[in-house]
């Protein structure tokens, strides 16, 4: 009778909250198969013999067949509301075909479950085996639909109850005198299998109910016409488009993490789930794959009070004394960033009264910190000590001697310190950033030669215990400050890489580039290449010629655009196409 009421209180409660589904989309995918198949022809890259006759052996061309490629395909779906669920919307030719295609897929099955294929007028439907995925179609388009809120047994419950167990046994054991560890087992053992029975029946329930509630949502899809999933989030002219809600998404991670946060303090200090919202609104990744490269665009949508902030921060005019260091050519890699630190330190108080925004902190507690903070920091004088401008360059991979330290134990097992020269593979590189201050950064490498950790060496300082790393050094010629290992690239007898890099930073705060074929070169000198790897290195570096990654120092309504770009040596076919011919060729080396 128990187990009675508690399968009908489950089915009550699923059935209750079973009835609509929310509108609200937290993420949206959609595959733009116009807009790709203007591009390369998607029947070309499923017949690839990479698909075909290797290791995967797609047969393409039976999904061509069913599946209308050069239309929208779309995954979406939400995670955060009551009833989290996902729905991938694909277009079909035939619905026939649909049909015929799954009877032969379940004939081709070892699954002793068969599923069952009902016709329902204006629509099919298929259910997987283990009920947890419902497939229905009409003449024009296929959903697969799945509701993903899963069954989670009360496991207080049932510790306590084998506490319970244990201390009974515990007393038996006691006053009848006999071994502690039978009597404990037995009664473990007994009510495990009685918790686990339990635990299968109202397990099967639930997914009987989930089942029952699938069916539903897709009778409620199409018994009165199907409507395509759209979102104005996602792009058009991008061959693949994904948004998601990043409120949402942290919402749930902190659903998520709020067991744990209840038996800790730490949730108290962290930023209100309500409020993350306040901050980014919704994250873009849209894909293009053109002839000469893939270019992957990540958007973020900031509220208006942050874009406000973010735009004073990314917009920053470059010290421009810091070109006069940059390499004379283009390194294996490099990364340069410049943003107002004065900017930050001014919107902090603002800033941190959103983040701390929470019932636990009163609003009194945070403007007096905020006041605080503000006082002691002096954002003209403190912005000096680093302006924002911070280049970092990846020149080369040396082979060098270097002197380390290690222990050897002797004789009577005592251990001693051993100087060793060995060759080691080192990479050279600089660091370089502006302070503007008048005398912190002299003060600083002053102190550091009173305390013997720097070694003056004409117009640089040699940073003293670094050997390991190929003897690092400082310099430092006016608001330019430089932490490097190799002296002589920072003296550069050209400026045409400083040039280029200019013109990037007219436009972008951030610039990042890897030069695919140096950095193949590079490593294939070094003691550490591995004969087996260069081959498929080299392959990669005369596909590839580099990998870039910039972003924008201006908003527009309020987004952000990061931009991340492979770029191919090759112009004569889609570089979809090109990756496939390198992957098999990787293959048969």
């Amino acid at each position: 009778m128990k187990q009675f009421f508690t399968l009908f209180i489950l089915f009550t409660f699923c059935f209750a909250y079973s009835q609509t589904l929310s509108k609200k989309q937290d993420y949206f995918v959609q595959f733009n198969g116009g807009q790709l198949s203007k591009k390369v022809s998607v029947a070309e890259v499923l017949n690839h013999s990479l698909l075909k006759n290797g290791k995967m052996k797609l047969n393409a061309n039976q999904y061509a067949d069913l599946i209308k490629l050069d239309q929208k395909i779309t995954v979406h779906g939400n995670y955060s509301d009551s009833i989290p669920y996902y729905q991938v919307t694909i277009p079909i030719k035939s619905r026939n075909d649909i049909k015929t295609f799954l009877i032969q897929k379940d004939k081709e099955s070892d699954s002793i479950e068969k599923p069952l294929i009902e016709d329902f007028g204006q629509y099919s439907v298929y259910n997987s085996g283990d009920k947890k995925t419902t497939i229905a179609w009409n003449d024009n388009h296929l959903v697969i639909f799945g509701l993903t809120k899963r069954y989670s047994y009360n496991d207080y419950a049932v510790t306590t109850a084998v506490d319970s167990v244990a201390v009974v046994s515990d007393s038996s054991a006691v006053i009848m005198e006999q071994p502690y560890e039978p009597a404990v087992d037995t009664a473990y053992t007994a009510y495990s299998d009685d918790y686990y029975a339990n635990y299968q029946k109202e397990q099967t329930a639930f997914d009987s109910i989930q089942s029952i509630s699938q069916n539903r949502f897709i009778k409620m899809l199409f018994e009165n016409g199907f409507t395509v999933p759209a979102s104005d989030k996602v792009h058009e002219n991008a061959d693949i488009s994904c948004w998601f809600d990043y409120g949402s998404a942290m919402s749930s991670f902190n659903t998520a993490y709020a067991a744990l946060a209840r038996f800790t303090t730490y949730n108290k200090f962290l930023q209100n789930q309500k409020n993350i919202g306040n901050f980014v609104k919704g994250i873009n990744v849209d894909f293009y794959f053109d002839n000469d490269n893939a270019r992957v665009e990540e958007i973020v949508e900031y509220s208006k009070s942050m874009a406000d902030i973010a735009g004073k921060i990314c917009n920053r005019k470059v010290n421009k004394n810091i070109f006069n260091y940059f390499p004379a050519q283009k390194p294996l890699g490099y990364m340069t960033y410049h943003f107002n630190t004065k900017e930050i330190l001014n919107n902090f108080p603002a800033f941190s009264a959103e983040i701390f925004t929470n019932p636990y902190i009163l609003k009194e507690d945070i403007s007096v910190a905020t006041d605080l903070i503000s006082t002691i920091i002096d954002e003209e004088a403190t912005a000096t000590l680093f302006d924002g401008d911070l280049s970092m360059f990846l020149y080369d991979v040396v082979e060098r001697e270097v002197t380390t330290k290690t222990y050897e134990y002797d004789e009577n097992y005592e251990s001693k310190e051993v100087e060793k020269t060995i060759k080691k593979t080192v990479p050279l590189f600089s660091v370089i950033f502006t302070s503007t201050h008048p005398t912190f950064a002299d003060k600083l490498i002053q102190l550091g030669v009173r305390k013997n950790g720097l070694t003056p060496k004409g117009n640089y300082y040699e940073i003293k215990g670094t050997q390991e790393y190929g003897n690092l050094f400082i310099f430092k010629d006016k608001d330019v400050v430089i932490i490097g290992n190799s002296i002589d690239h920072i003296f550069p007898k050209e400026n045409s890489f400083s040039k280029e890099v200019k013109k990037e930073l007219k436009q972008n705060y951030f610039a990042s580039q890897v030069s695919m074929d140096k950095l193949v070169t590079a490593y294939s000198n070094s003691s550490e290449a591995k004969p087996s790897d260069m081959k498929s290195l080299n392959l990669l570096a005369q596909q590839f010629t580099d990998v870039t990654l910039y972003s924008g120092k201006k908003l527009v309504d309020n987004k952000l655009k990061f931009e991340l770009k492979l770029n191919s040596s090759k112009g004569d076919k889609n570089i979809i196409l090109q990756t496939l011919d390198m992957i098999e060729e990787l293959s048969t080396k």
